[in-house]
């Protein structure tokens, strides 16, 4: 059972997508590739990335959960936006598989025991990392990525000015 910290970022956790698609709305459909300056994401790339970036997080903590101190990957997230040309990827199927892994991890969450909770491993790029870090990651994950969203939109209105 997670305590009273744990709890507080699992219930932050479970909320990002909400937050997410929130922030999204407010995007006019002409604002949602537009990128405020060379090498920054739009909004649309941003969301692309969160689906791919879930999808990771979700088998980064099964993999801490289930592996004897694993091994973790990281990635060069910036690469991933052109070599899978997220310009070109749909919204609404990005959108979903962020609800989805969320949805699916936050009962695993709610149910580990203390154990499980202390469970390490290696990143890559970080080093030591565990389910505590792992979860002080990505209850944020979201959050940031709607702050993202809304300077993009600001930036974009901004601009027409």
């Amino acid at each position: 059972m997670p305590n009273v910290e744990q709890e507080r970022l699992i219930a932050r956790y479970a909320e990002g997508p909400d937050r997410l698609e929130a922030a999204l709305n407010l995007v006019p459909g002409e604002a949602l590739k537009w990128r405020p300056a060379p090498g920054k994401w739009s909004v649309h790339q941003v969301v692309v990335h969160c689906a791919d970036s879930e999808t990771n997080s979700a088998m980064r903590v099964r993999y801490l959960l289930g592996e004897e101190f694993p091994t973790i990957i990281g990635y060069d997230q910036d690469r991933w936006v052109d070599a899978m040309d997220y310009d070109a990827h749909p919204l609404i199927p990005a959108l979903a598989a962020v609800r989805a892994v969320r949805a699916n991890t936050v009962p695993l969450l709610r149910r580990l025991t203390p154990a499980q909770w202390a469970r390490r491993g290696t990143h890559t790029e970080s080093g030591a990392y565990g389910v505590e870090e792992w979860l002080k990651i990505y209850a944020e994950h979201l959050h940031q990525h709607e702050r993202q969203i809304l300077r993009n939109l600001q930036e974009w209105k901004q601009r027409k000015q």
